[in-house]
Parts: structure tokens; C-alpha cells; sequence
């Protein structure tokens, strides 16, 4: 059977994730993304009403055009976990595909939602819920099998999907962490990858996730970062002042563990803007988190500000809100409070609590700078980087390449400087560049088998 890899988004950058396996005559995508960074240069560009041509010209969204030169008919299309720059373009580009989404609940949720918040395209392909765990036929020739295997990420109900073929499997390994105590879900089921490069002819090919692949070590597990957080929240127990905090909107662990700790130092917790009160409603309502019954989550902009008023009226000391902008993006609720266009008055000392890192890209990083300093000048004292990351560092990628033994290997989710820790790893384990190591671009073919 002929295996063909289409490398189409996220091979250049982190952003914009898409690849296509081939098996056969049948097809399935893994990934569609938005690039963020693309989407923010732009200054107050409306991605849904854009064509789907114009948001590839600009880089927002994967280039797909070459799905034309893949000689069969894509029957799903397969999103690993609910971060935009892994879903963020199936409202845009899925419904060129007479196939259905197939993710777990919490991701299809999200789906979901992006697509009836943009109706431009028409997107009305069938949304599949699988668990982590089961499995699914691919195609009428019954020897294609789709598996979820569950892994931990900075989101909820993430999978690592594998196409199991005549030929071996294909392992679509991005973004994971090595995570052995998750703060919500189950741990990563290394006992499934080592069991799948043992079984039939093996893996066949590991599509890997390389943002990591240059730092040193292995990724605490979120377990650390909560310790972290809880250290940093008790020493300021006693502080009457204003206390902010900020995390990535998706990660539910870090929100729960940031409402648990404002209650444990006396602070009533507050979820403000909308990526907040929407991933974090989504997850209360599908059972992944259980939310005090009190938990107040406001997104629409009269109702954060009329929240703030309160925040201000009863007193900032019995308040953590817990807020977006963490990038220090624009139209974010932390950037506006910096600015001084909130009812929420920052003062001397007042305490802002950054539970995220710096995501590496210039965009990101001058508006977190510019959020920072515009916060400092109003007197805010910063606590930064109370964080881990989602992804491996170099001692995990080791674990997976010893747990699968691919034979081929694709460095995925970075540019080309940024594959270079991983592509000495792979070297030091045998593998050889244009051999089995396959360093690619956006928009190759990779040919696996014949």
C-alpha cells in the first residue's frame, strides 16, 4: 500500500498546523490551523469575512492546494486538541472536504462553536465525537484503522491520533507534555505507544512536534507549575491591595487551580473576557471541571466592565479577577487595563500575576513587553513565567523515539532553526538526513512507501 505524507502547514512555523497522511486511495487530515501571529500583525483585520484565498496570501491559514496532487479522497479530518492553531482554520477551510471532523468531546465542542460563530464558508461537515482510547475504520477497504491515544498538553482531552496501515503506523505526536500527574484528566499512556512500536510491522513513521526540541532536560508536569502558583498566591495572603491574574484561557487546569487558591487566601474569583468565560464554560458544562456554583464568568464587554465597578465598590482586596492577556494582546481585558480603559484603577503595588510564558515569536513578545510596561507605570508590581510548558523538552522526545522506534521521522511545529535540536537527537539515534529523517517545508510530498 502507498503511504504519502502532505506536509502542508506548520513545517516553516509554529502556527498554522496541517498535514495529510495517504494510505491507499483514502485520506486523513490531521490538524487545521490558524497562525496567530499572522492574524495580530494585522491590525484590526476581520479573519471571517476574509476569503479563504486572501487568509492563505496573508499566511493566516495552511496553504492547501496541494491536497490536488494526493491521489485519494479524504475520510476525516482529525484535530489533535482545541488550540487555534490547530483548529482554527477548519471553519475556513473544511468544507472543501466531503469528509467529517473526528476529535474528541472538548475539542469537537470547540469546533463547533468556531464554525457557528462563521457562517461565510458554510461549514456544515458532520462533527464525530471519539474518546481517547477507541478506534475507527478509515475507508472501505477495512485495512485502515484510526486510533486516539491519550496524551497531556496545556488543554483538556487532547490525543495524539495514529493511522494503523498495512505498512505500519502513523504517529501524528504534536503537542504533548510527558505529564505522569495532570491536575485534570489522565496521565500520558506511554504503555500504548511502546505497545504500538511493538505491534505488526512497527511504526512506520513519527510526525513530531519540535518546540521544545532545543531546551535541555524533560517538562515538569503541571503539578509543578501548580506548586508554583499556590507558593506565589499564599506569600500574598496577606496583601490588602489589587491582586490580577493571568493564564491561557484554554488551559482549565491553571484556571481551576488559580480559583482554588484565591478562595484558599480569601479572595473571591472572577473570570473575565471572552476566551475566558467560553473555554472554561465549555468545560464546566461537558463535566471535564467542577466550578464553584458562585464562579462569576462575564465575556461581553458591558458585563466585565459592570463587574469591575463592583471589583472597585467592594473593595479590590476580596477580588482575584483572572483575567485574558496574557500575550499582551491588543483588545485583551489585561492590555486594556494597562491602558487605563477598565473601571478597574491599578495603584502602587498592586499585584499582576502572569501564569504564562512568552509564546517565542516577535508579535508576541513586543506586545508582552509593551503590556508590561504599560502595567509598571501604572504601579503594578509583575510576577512573570509561573509556567510550564506543553510541550517535550529534548529527554522527552528521546522517550518517544525509544517507545515507538519509527523507522521514519518528520520534525513538525517549527521553523527550520528551531528543528535543529532535534534533528541532532534524531542523528545521535541513528537516524540520517534524506534517508529517514525528513526535514521539510509547507507544501511537500513525502513518499514513504511504494
Amino acid at each position: 500500500m502507498e503511504i504519502e505524507i502532505a506536509t502542508i502547514g506548520g513545517y516553516e512555523e509554529v502556527g498554522r498546523q496541517m498535514t495529510a497522511v495517504r494510505a491507499g486511495d483514502d485520506v486523513v487530515v490531521f490538524d487545521m490551523g490558524l497562525n496567530l501571529s499572522q492574524v495580530l500583525i494585522h491590525d484590526n483585520v476581520e479573519t471571517e469575512k476574509m476569503h479563504s484565498l486572501d487568509l492563505i496570501d496573508m499566511g493566516a491559514i495552511p496553504d492547501d492546494r496541494i491536497m490536488s496532487e494526493l491521489e485519494g479522497d479524504v475520510q476525516a479530518i482529525v484535530p489533535t486538541h482545541g488550540h487555534l492553531d490547530h483548529i482554527g482554520a477548519i471553519s475556513k477551510l473544511a468544507h472543501r472536504y466531503d469528509a467529517p471532523v473526528v476529535a474528541t468531546p472538548f475539542t469537537i465542542e470547540l469546533v463547533k462553536q468556531q464554525v457557528e460563530s462563521e457562517q461565510k464558508f458554510g461549514v456544515e461537515n458532520d462533527l464525530v465525537k471519539m474518546d481517547a482510547g477507541e478506534t475507527m475504520t478509515i475507508g472501505d477497504s477495512g485495512q485502515v484503522e484510526l486510533e486516539f491515544v491519550n496524551v497531556t498538553h496545556s488543554i483538556i482531552d487532547a490525543i495524539n491520533p495514529v493511522l494503523h496501515t498495512p505498512e505500519g503506523a502513523v504517529v501524528y505526536g504534536l503537542d504533548k507534555r510527558m505529564d505522569h500527574t495532570p491536575v485534570i484528566g489522565d496521565p500520558i499512556d506511554m504503555k500504548r505507544f511502546r505497545e504500538i512500536g511493538r505491534e505488526g510491522e512497527g511504526v512506520l513513521c513519527y510526525i513530531e512536534d519540535c518546540t521544545n526540541a532545543n531546551k535541555q532536560g524533560r517538562t515538569p508536569s503541571e503539578s509543578v507549575a501548580r506548586r508554583h502558583l499556590k507558593d506565589v498566591m499564599y506569600s500574598l495572603e496577606d496583601y490588602s491591595g489589587g491582586i490580577v491574574a493571568t493564564t491561557f484561557s484554554s488551559h482549565i487546569a491553571r484556571v481551576k487551580s488559580l480559583v482554588e487558591f484565591a478562595r484558599d487566601i480569601g479572595r473571591q474569583p472572577v473570570l473575565l473576557g471572552r476566551s475566558m468565560e467560553k473555554y472554561s464554560g465549555t468545560a464546566e458544562r461537558l463535566g471535564f471541571v467542577d466550578f464553584p456554583g458562585d464562579l462569576g464568568m462575564f465575556g461581553h464587554r458591558k458585563s466585565v466592565d459592570r463587574t469591575f465597578k463592583r471589583v472597585m465598590k467592594e473593595g479590590k482586596g476580596n477580588f482575584l479577577p483572572i483575567v485574558t492577556g496574557h500575550q499582551g494582546e491588543p483588545r485583551a481585558m489585561l492590555t486594556r487595563m494597562g491602558r487605563g480603559e477598565t473601571p478597574y484603577e491599578l495603584e502602587d503595588g498592586d499585584k499582576v500575576i502572569f501564569s504564562a510564558r512568552v509564546i517565542p515569536e516577535p508579535t508576541n513578545e513586543g506586545q508582552r513587553y509593551q503590556s508590561e510596561r504599560l502595567l509598571g507605570m501604572q504601579g503594578a508590581r509583575i510576577y512573570s513565567d509561573i509556567h510550564v510548558s506543553g510541550h517535550l523538552n529534548r529527554e522527552g522526545h528521546y522517550q518517544m523515539l525509544q517507545a515507538l522506534q519509527p523507522q521514519n521521522v518528520i520534525p513538525a511545529h517549527q521553523d527550520m532553526s528551531g528543528f535543529s535540536g532535534y534533528v541532532n537527537l534524531a542523528e545521535s539515534e541513528g537516524y540520517k538526513m534524506g534517508r529517514d529523517l525528513h526535514v521539510t517545508r509547507n507544501g511537500n510530498l513525502i513518499q514513504l512507501t511504494e
